[in-house]
């Protein structure tokens, strides 16, 4: 078999042969010489620093102003384009070469990450996300009051599970930082960074092919479209997830590790001499180290502490890992470590969120249609470029899911591995929640890690000599110089299609996403002169840190109310939010925020029309107890206050 990346064929499953290329010949004076870089090896080199320079090049003079439909694919320009192209090949490159050294794999890979998830982080003011700002809201209000927040509203949810932001509160402490608003825009690169660790302890766990182990990470980190990498617990409950995942995958009995030594085990040792009785079997070694386990233990405790879905999803992949008899041993004392650790937390510390969602989750159990269409509800009045994004996406998902069954089906060595029952593992809970509307997307993005490895066995070849394939053919013919880098391009294209989808869901919703500095003056603007018991009214959620008093401060989003009085408020928007302002005092006003965030989120969404903001403004602007207090350009305030009632016998005049 050649070095090229479609050549057809599988063979046994994954050995324990070294994946390390040959050695180079001997040196004069002992040792072995290094083998040289070869032309692909070169141009990939090169290329790395040539796409990094031309994405950094690519930042300056972005138009931000002008995002619409598609959010940044409307203004970034060609050159940014070009650089993510450049990166792409010079890995392809990299890959399709067995003398590619490692960290040539791994510089493409954090650079991928670089142009993906530091973007936004560079070329915004401001942190993105609006549920970003609330997270720092939630962080700085049980900071204020020392763990539980009382007269938390709907906010209250995240004191049942308060393990990610009372871990940041603990950071902010030590490191006297006022507020995590400057690190928290950085967590999406930080923490997908992090994340590269856990999968390659995954993917080695499952095969020693180089090619495919770095595969598996590119195409992962090109699926990953979902966006929960933003500063939010399920960013680090993911991340210890995938960490908990691939330790338990490492300790399998079809791990591609190495196998650890027969070691001594209770029960007696040998005979005095120090040898074994004949025919008598080497005492297996534990399945787990116990300060292993412990760590695992550890680690799982933090996922039920920190987020409520992490957990079951947590739960039902090890659950399905135990099927198999030989996975027993490894997989049963982490899964009752699990189980436990999520039935203790749900019902002692978020009991009482809990105890009023069991209702809701009985019919859910009841109607498993239904939750698995919420995530896949027609977006008939939305833009037509979120319409388009949100097939994209669609595709996407079932690409891979359909690449991942190929590879499955085709490569028989998989089969034997825990990867499918992973990929099946999240989509159990589809028929459990819809989370929101958004459970069929948390399954993907849970069993993107396992089903990635299966879409690069189906796309790339096993490399020669690391038990993942057939031998290697002979060496002694020729061979047409062109035949590698035929190959390589040859997948190339799926892995920029991947990244075109990709990036249709991640950046396709950046004009709502990223907030002005204007927008985040006027929040503040609000929280910091809203006396407490002050009602606080906006059209959607989309106001950068609007929450940050939310223990003291109303919240009501008008698009979030019911359908009769959104076509009230459509009708006649004065009266419209009358109803949500009226009975407010000089000591307790309502405030009423007007951006331009959420007059896109109107267009993008269709929730509420675009055009009621102006609307709105305008009849505000003339009618009496509405005064403006705030007006940029990117933000309107009003401050309302009930007017007194007319005297007995009066005109109105």
């Amino acid at each position: 078999m050649g070095e090229g990346l479609l050549t057809p064929g599988d063979g046994p499953a994954p050995g324990h042969a070294s994946a390390q290329p040959g050695p180079g010949p001997p040196r004069p004076g002992g040792g072995r010489a290094p083998r040289p870089r070869s032309a692909r090896g070169t141009a990939s080199a090169v290329l790395l620093p040539v796409s990094l320079a031309l994405w950094l090049a690519a930042l300056r003079d972005v138009d931000l102003d002008a995002m619409r439909d598609l959010g940044l694919l409307q203004v970034l320009p060609g050159i940014f384009w070009a650089a993510l192209g450049l990166l792409t090949l010079g890995f392809c490159l990299a890959l399709s070469d067995r003398r590619t050294h490692r960290g040539l794999l791994a510089a493409h890979t954090l650079g991928l990450i670089a142009v993906l998830h530091a973007t936004p982080t560079l070329l915004y003011p401001t942190l993105r996300y609006s549920w970003a700002w609330k997270h720092l809201s939630v962080i700085d209000a049980r900071l204020r009051n020392g763990g539980e927040v009382p007269d938390a509203g709907k906010l209250s949810v995240y004191d049942e599970w308060p393990g990610f932001f009372d871990l940041n509160g603990l950071f902010l402490r030590a490191t006297g930082l006022d507020s995590g608003v400057g690190y928290a825009a950085w967590f999406p690169a930080f923490t997908n960074a992090l994340l590269l660790g856990p999968l390659l302890l995954l993917y080695r766990s499952v095969t020693r092919d180089p090619r495919l182990v770095w595969g598996a990470v590119w195409i992962f980190y090109s699926c990953s479209w979902v966006g929960q990498d933003y500063f939010a617990p399920q960013a680090f409950a993911f991340l210890m997830f995938v960490t908990v995942i691939a330790l338990v995958v490492r300790r399998l009995p079809t791990s591609a590790a190495p196998a650890p030594a027969p070691g001594p085990g209770p029960g007696p040792g040998p005979p005095e001499g120090g040898r074994a009785p004949p025919g008598a079997a080497p005492k297996r070694p534990p399945a787990w180290p116990p300060g292993l386990l412990a760590a695992v233990l550890v680690v799982v405790a933090a996922i039920a502490a920190s987020h409520p879905l992490t957990p079951l999803m947590l739960v039902s992949a090890l659950a399905l890992l135990a099927l198999p008899r030989r996975n027993r041993r490894v997989v049963l004392p982490v899964l009752a470590g699990a189980v436990v650790a999520t039935v203790a937390w749900d019902t002692t510390v978020a009991w009482s969120y809990i105890s009023t969602q069991l209702g809701d989750l009985v019919g859910a159990v009841l109607e498993p249609d239904a939750n698995i269409a919420s995530g896949l509800a027609t977006l008939g009045t939305a833009a037509p470029g979120q319409t388009l994004l949100s097939w994209v996406d669609r595709i996407l998902s079932a690409a891979v899911f359909v690449l991942a069954a190929v590879g499955f089906l085709t490569r028989p060595w998989t089969r034997r591995t825990g990867l499918p029952l992973l990929v099946l593992a999240p989509l159990v809970l589809l028929a459990v929640n819809a989370y929101g509307g958004e459970m069929i997307f948390r399954a993907y993005l849970f069993a993107l890690p396992a089903a990635a490895l299966l879409v690069s066995a189906a796309l790339l070849p096993p490399t020669p000599g690391t038990g993942a394939g057939p031998p290697a053919a002979p060496t002694g013919g020729p061979r047409a110089p062109d035949a590698p880098a035929l190959r390589t391009l040859a997948v190339l294209p799926v892995l920029l299609a991947m990244l075109g989808g990709l990036v249709f869901g991640y950046y396709g919703k950046e004009a709502v996403n990223r907030f002005t500095p204007d927008e985040v003056a006027a929040a503040r603007f609000v929280t910091d002169n809203a006396p407490p018991g002050s009602r606080i009214v906006s059209l959607t959620s989309d106001v950068p840190g609007l929450d940050r008093f939310y223990d003291r401060h109303e919240r009501v989003q008008l698009a979030a109310q019911d359908p009769e009085d959104k076509q009230r408020l459509v009708r006649d928007p004065l009266d419209g939010v009358e109803g949500y302002v009226y009975g407010a005092t000089p000591t307790r006003p309502a405030y009423i925020v007007l951006s331009r965030a959420q007059t896109m989120n109107c267009y993008l969404t269709g929730t509420l029309p675009a055009s009621l903001t102006p609307r709105l403004e305008a009849a505000m602007a003339g009618a009496e107890g509405f005064t403006r207090v705030w007006d940029t350009a990117d933000a309107t305030v009003f401050r309302y206050v009930t007017p007194p009632p007319d005297p007995p016998g009066g005109d109105g005049t």
